[in-house]
């Protein structure tokens, strides 16, 4: 039971390799489990190096604490304690991606194009803060229990074999190179697989062919940018691919166009009646009006036995006589009986 700068108190180890042990500590300040990296120089470390190396690690812990990606563990602090830097991180509960290739084999393709767009996305976070990954891996990858692809060992004194503490940092080839590696570990079939085009890809020396790889990985995620301006258009209620700015709603904003058609089924929704629905159902009323003005006219004609030329009877409205000339037995009284 240690006590690293007066608080974080170690627990038990949860991992050990070549650059030192990982540790779960209680953070007594705050109440809450962490993660402690205690950094050893790994072997092969000429002698004398080792505190220029542990200059190093700790230059770039501080620098990590700025990273804000949730693919990365975040750094909460770093203390000196015997010589060399502990790094307190956030503790991540999961199963590395070493462990899942284990125990269930390689991942569909969909999985493995998720998780590496999520690694690749903490090695461009960590670039961008100064802090260039070393040495990646299926135990460095740690498949979240909350679902986040977490890279592990930012700024931990990981250093490929062979660097030294002023070896020059890994540039975006390398990255994308071990990236590449990474994914052909993921699939069952790096070389002909869906994927191996992308695995090719990747490891290409050329910047072009690699952004080429990673939008055909965005695709096999289904997390490119078509998805999204799908997913979007979808739910803004617009076919997809077209917007309300684009010069093919502008071309088409005439009546009964695309900004009239838009215009009307804003109204229909809002309870209104446009312009062109109101003029027909107006007409439809004033026809149906006038065909029942007909039908009374009518009606009243023939049942009035002093209507006709030579006028001034008297109306009446006395029963008609059946069979009578001009009753309403035509128009409204007995129906008569078919012959046979």
């Amino acid at each position: 039971m240690t006590l690293i700068a007066g608080r974080y108190r170690l627990l038990d180890a949860l991992a050990e390799g070549a650059a030192g042990i990982v540790w779960r500590a209680r953070d007594e300040a705050l109440g809450r489990d962490v993660a402690v990296k205690e950094v050893h120089a790994p072997p092969g470390t000429p002698p004398g190096a080792e505190p220029a190396l542990y200059a190093r690690v700790e230059r770039e812990a501080r620098a990590a604490e700025a990273i804000s990606d949730p693919g990365v563990a975040e750094v909460y602090d770093v203390a000196v304690e015997r010589g060399r830097p502990w790094i307190v991180m956030e503790l991540v509960r999961g199963l590395t991606l070493a462990e899942t290739l284990e125990a269930d084999g390689p991942l569909p393709d969909r999985e493995a194009a998720r998780v590496a767009l999520g690694v690749l996305a903490a090695l461009r976070a960590a670039r961008a803060a100064g802090v260039p990954y070393r040495e990646l891996g299926p135990d460095r990858v740690l498949l979240a229990n909350d679902g986040r692809v977490v890279v592990t060992g930012v700024a931990t004194g990981a250093s490929a074999p062979g660097d030294g503490p002023d070896a020059p940092p890994p540039g975006p080839e390398e990255d994308a190179g071990s990236l590449a590696a990474l994914l052909g570990e993921m699939v069952a079939d790096p070389r002909s697989g869906p994927l191996a085009p992308v695995v090719a890809g990747l490891a290409d020396r050329d910047a072009d062919v690699r952004s080429g790889a990673v939008r055909q990985l965005e695709r096999v995620a289904g997390t490119g940018t078509g998805e999204r301006a799908r997913g979007e258009a979808v739910a803004e209620g617009r076919a997809p691919g077209r917007g309300p700015g684009r010069p093919e709603d502008r071309e088409h904003e005439g009546p009964g166009g695309v900004r009239g058609a838009r215009t009307e089924g804003r109204a229909v929704a809002e309870g209104r009646r446009g312009p062109r629905r109101g003029a027909v159902v107006a007409a439809g009323v004033v026809g149906l009006l006038v065909i029942l003005a007909v039908l009374v006219w009518q009606a009243v004609r023939d049942g009035d036995p002093g209507a006709g030329p030579g006028g001034g009877g008297a109306s009446s409205t006395a029963p008609a006589v059946p069979g009578a000339a001009g009753t309403g037995a035509e128009v409204g009284g007995p129906a008569a009986t078919p012959r046979s």
